[in-house]
């Protein structure tokens, strides 16, 4: 993720942008949905895109032409569905390119693929299957925004392997190289990145108990407490 600025092949890069465009503008309709039914979620889409924004500037320098970080796209995937996230990551990513020089514009495709697009439905779909068997939240908020980390970089890993195929063993040979690289700091900065995300699940579970139920992430029941017997109370 986060390849650099013209790094890929010409048509390599038009592939990629051709092939996100659709999430990004079914991404746009979400948002725009969200943003009209329920105004209130401004403040944490917002806040979504930050974290987002923050996480993934921060830069290790990996293999040639990339590099490796936390991306920020699980928390955002579970609370307003990858969609959304299609877009926030856009936004993250062509501002990123334009300020910090971070990415760039002719691999925007690319990036948002990898990041936008491919982590956001991979950490959205473990979280949705471990939520359907019962695991506590926290687990599937973990282990979403895990997954949305590193299967970013294994379709990275992808991206280089298509553009730059070994001479000898072709593309099995090349994915194999920037994958084994690039696995040497992905893997702990996934599991840093999901403990991190739990830690703000757990902030919002304090200050935006009412926003978590609204986006079916939390769940109100009823129990009783002292003199209360119909108090309400959230649960995960």
């Amino acid at each position: 993720m986060h390849i650099a600025e013209g790094f890929l092949p010409p048509l390599h890069a038009a592939a990629w942008g051709a092939a996100s465009a659709p999430f990004v503008i079914h991404g746009v309709r979400a948002l725009t949905r969200e943003v009209k039914a329920n105004p209130e979620s401004t403040l944490l889409l917002g806040a979504s895109g930050a974290f987002t924004f923050v996480l993934s500037a921060l830069k290790i320098p990996s293999v040639t032409g990339s590099c490796s970080h936390p991306t920020g796209t699980g928390l955002g995937a579970i609370l307003f569905r990858p969609p959304v996230m299609a877009v926030l990551g856009t936004i993250t990513l062509l501002f990123q390119a334009l300020l910090l020089a971070h990415g760039g514009l002719t691999t925007l495709g690319a990036n948002v693929f990898s990041m936008a697009i491919a982590g956001p439905w991979a950490g959205y779909a473990v979280y949705r299957l471990l939520r359907k068997f019962g695991a506590p939240l926290m687990v599937t908020v973990f282990f979403g925004a895990f997954f949305a980390d590193l299967v970013t970089y294994c379709v990275t890993s992808v991206q280089l392997a298509l553009a730059f195929p070994d001479p000898g063993t072709g593309f099995p040979g090349a994915l194999a190289k920037f994958g084994g690289i690039f696995a040497v700091t992905q893997v702990p900065l996934a599991v840093s990145e999901g403990l991190l995300t739990v830690l703000v699940m757990r902030l919002l579970m304090r200050s935006s108990t009412s926003d978590l139920v609204r986006l079916g992430v939390a769940k109100l029941t009823t129990a009783r407490t002292g003199n209360e017997p119909n108090a309400r109370e959230a649960t995960v």
